[in-house]
């Protein structure tokens, strides 16, 4: 009998064979040096990109308008738990249906920055690389969210990417000039001063880069004075 090999299709492997390494499509050259690789985390991605909680609480104005429904109506308590009990199939499907999304977008999305550019790598079912080298790169910036936060990198000029190719990784309602986001990162300040130094080394080796600004938020998320990047 011809031996199997039993692979672990839950632990994180490297599944695309045509990458050069994990989640770039071609490998680094020799004069360039990788300072973070990273995804983002299931859970906040859960709650921020698919709003499970926003959901949940619906379902959860649901159960209460049926709980009171049924009392006005004069049922007994029992006839009013198994009037609820009989929409949590529904309840339970529809929340694990955002929670596996969410799972596997977080398994199958890489960030990737640099000492020259930003690399994301995205998608469930067809993947999608997309390449932001510094150049393209106008401004960045990081926004907390409850533990974690997001990255939002502002384009220059007339670079465009479609909405719908990078959400959830968009800054969301920027329909006409998207800003894609390194989103839902558990470490996003440590990951935030990864790439400011890293800007500001570039526009210091290379004078023609555009000004940047690389802060704690974005100035119309934040409404207060953004530091300029050396």
């Amino acid at each position: 009998m011809k031996a199997v090999n039993l692979v672990n299709v839950l632990a994180p492997t490297h599944e695309h064979e045509f990458e050069a390494s994990p989640g770039l499509p071609q490998a680094l050259p020799v004069d360039e040096q990788l300072l973070w690789q990273g995804r983002p985390d299931a859970r906040l991605l859960a709650r921020q990109a698919v709003h499970l909680d926003l959901v949940i609480g619906y379902f959860l104005l649901l159960l209460g308008w049926r709980a009171v429904s049924g009392w006005s109506d004069g049922q007994s308590l029992r006839e009013i738990l198994v009037g609820c009990a009989g929409m949590m199939p529904m309840i339970l499907l529809a929340s694990g249906l955002l929670v596996g999304m969410a799972w596997l977008m977080a398994r199958t999305t890489v960030y990737t920055i640099t000492d020259r550019r930003v690399v994301m790598r995205v998608g469930i079912v067809l993947s999608i690389s997309f390449n932001l080298p510094f150049s393209q790169i106008e401004s960045a910036g990081w926004r907390a969210h409850g533990r974690g936060g997001d990255i939002v990198l502002s384009l220059a000029g007339s670079t465009r990417i479609a909405y719908l190719h990078l959400w959830p990784h968009v800054r969301p309602w920027h329909l006409r000039r998207t800003q894609p986001m390194l989103r839902a990162l558990a470490d996003a300040p440590a990951v935030a001063a990864v790439l400011a130094q890293a800007l500001r080394e570039a526009q210091a080796a290379q004078h023609g880069l555009p000004q940047r600004a690389v802060a704690t938020a974005t100035a119309a998320a934040a409404g207060r004075a953004v530091p300029q990047a050396a």
